[in-house]
């Protein structure tokens, strides 16, 4: 059933364990998803970048499918599954998968290892939708897709595809600067970096697929309230505080080749609030305990909320 009010507020996209083995720690996994559903986030998510559905196997996609869905269904969180892929068939499977596995919604990415032509765009998206039934469905907007979409073409797709609710908008898509937001926000729900919410969501900015709910999800969740509130001294003391976090992280960790989920199983491990590991799959660089250090000094210097869980 397609509920308008499905996709506000900060969904955690949570990362995946590892034990030393390499192999899914689905017992941590678990303990995580369920940590954030008790949290009182407003969805669950998984299958993106920080999820490392690009260092998936099949068989372990869909241990990570029911594991989310059996940790998270208790506290009746919704769950997003990304089934995203590099061919329309392996998207197809996934989608199918995570419909038959109880996800509430899907999201799904352009195949990113060639470029999608402009003709096969909507038969793309059809194609994954009639796979899953209809769930209803996130396009997961990034420019590693090679091929970024037009404001006619998110139009063309939702009158196509009524289940099209939200854009996760990304830096270099037209969701992620004010005009563009506000245009997509008549259409769909429109999903930004936590770090775009004081100027985005006065363009209609509805929420985020967010890692630093778990790193703190009091400090996030309070800030997403002052939005909502129109409580401007909260608001823009924590996006002050944001903003400095995320200047910090750029200029200390980009240089060593940090990607999504790197970023966020070191912000998740620096809080203590979830128990994943430090290490994802190589070959992505992944965080240190030097790491964990050096960000827990920033926060008692900078940011000293973030520690108190």
């Amino acid at each position: 059933m397609l509920n308008p009010n499905l996709f506000n507020g900060p969904w955690a996209g949570l990362p995946l364990s590892w034990t030393d083995q390499n192999n899914l720690d689905l017992d941590v996994y678990f303990s995580d998803v369920e940590r954030c559903a008790h949290a009182d986030v407003p969805g669950i998510y998984t299958g993106g970048t920080t999820g490392e559905f690009y260092a998936l196997e099949l068989d372990e996609y869909q241990q990570v499918v029911q594991t989310t869905i059996a940790a998270a269904r208790p506290q009746k969180t919704p769950v997003m599954i990304g089934v995203t892929s590099t061919y329309t068939l392996g998207a197809q499977r996934r989608a199918a998968y995570a419909a038959e596995a109880g996800a509430d919604a899907i999201q799904i990415a352009l195949p990113f290892w060639l470029p999608v032509d402009e003709p096969q765009i909507l038969p793309f998206f059809i194609a994954v939708s009639k796979a899953c039934g209809h769930l209803p469905l996130s396009i997961y907007e990034t420019t590693r897709c090679k091929v970024t979409l037009t404001l006619e073409q998110h139009r063309e797709i939702h009158e196509t595809l009524p289940n099209y609710q939200m854009v996760k908008a990304n830096a270099g898509t037209i969701g992620a600067t004010q005009e563009g937001c506000r245009q997509l926000a008549q259409i769909v729900n429109v999903f930004v970096a936590e770090s775009k919410w004081r100027e985005l969501y006065p363009c209609g900015a509805s929420g985020s697929c967010s890692a630093i709910v778990y790193w703190n999800p009091r400090v996030l969740l309070r800030y997403w309230q002052s939005l909502n509130d129109q409580n401007l001294v909260i608001c823009n003391h924590l996006a002050d505080k944001f903003d400095a976090l995320s200047n910090f992280l750029d200029q200390h960790f980009a240089p060593r080749g940090f990607t999504d989920t790197a970023y966020d199983r070191l912000g998740a491990v620096t809080s203590g609030f979830l128990k994943t590991s430090l290490t994802n799959r190589g070959p992505y660089v992944a965080p240190t305990v030097a790491d964990i250090t050096a960000l827990q000094n920033w926060y008692r210097e900078h940011f000293p909320e973030m520690l108190e869980l």
